[in-house]
């Protein structure tokens, strides 16, 4: 089984899955069926691709990925990457749920990443090069594209959805972070908080992926309110924010269609 032959590819973070409802006419593969592909261990994530079209770009919709935390083989977040671009895809449309670490960005928010901070101690492109993957010594310096961040910022004023816009900042996990480790975070310039985006942002861009992302903030980060943080608290938050994360994508989708043209 394959990805056919997808335009745009969207990983769908913790909750987010209601996004694969868009899809239409959709042909549903579970990843079982994908050759390398995860199979995810963490509530929120479904394990399967919606193939199929969303305002008339062709796309494939992939329901969980896997995280560091969960150990195993890195190829696993590597391999759904690189399938979306031998398929043919051009553009990779990351959503996540996030801890967001600024007081005026609260649960149900989204935010356009606009750069990242790589803490997690893992660099996927470790160990040999493949040149007809990409190079040695990949440039981050546009990791998150900028035209398609104006995209993302033109199609939020059409549907009317509230957009920041800010930089994530990405750690190991699976243990939330301290209050003592947030407040250094936010001394280094991060916006938000999270246990993944920023693998597949590099090993999609070495490979010539454009790169698009969005946080859907479900809680304010460790230290910055009184509410114990936890996954199914997590999912709840993503889940209300989901609906705002569907008509964002919709309506920035189709102004797909002429992008790489």
């Amino acid at each position: 089984m394959t990805l056919g032959e997808p335009r745009v590819g969207v990983v769908l973070g913790s909750g987010l899955g209601a996004v694969a409802d868009a899809v239409e006419d959709p042909i549903v593969v579970g990843y079982d069926d994908l050759p390398g592909f995860p199979r995810p261990s963490v509530s929120g994530h479904a394990g399967r691709a919606v193939l199929g079209s969303i305002g008339g770009v062709r796309v494939a919709v992939l329901q969980g990925r896997a995280h560091l935390y969960e150990g195993g083989d890195s190829d696993a977040i590597r391999a759904p990457v690189r399938a979306l671009r031998s398929a043919g895809a051009s553009i990779l449309i990351l959503t996540n749920a996030a801890g967001s670490l600024r007081p005026a960005v609260g649960p149900g928010s989204l935010m356009a990443i606009t750069d990242h901070i790589n803490l997690s101690g893992v660099n996927l492109l470790m160990g040999p090069n493949d040149p007809s993957v990409g190079p040695r010594f990949p440039s981050l310096r546009d990791a998150y594209d900028p035209a398609l961040v104006e995209l993302l910022r033109q199609s939020s004023r059409e549907v009317g959805v509230s957009l920041s816009e800010g930089v994530y900042l990405a750690v190991s996990g699976p243990s939330f972070e301290t209050p003592a480790e947030i407040r250094a975070f936010r001394t280094l310039g991060a916006d938000a908080v999270g246990m993944s985006t920023v693998h597949e942002t590099i090993v999609a861009r070495h490979c010539g992926l454009r790169v698009a992302a969005v946080s859907v903030i479900t809680n304010l980060a460790e230290g910055m309110t009184d509410e114990p943080l936890s996954h199914s608290q997590t999912l709840r938050a993503a889940e209300a924010g989901a609906g705002d994360l569907t008509r964002l994508l919709l309506a920035f989708l189709p102004r797909l269609s002429d992008a790489d043209r």
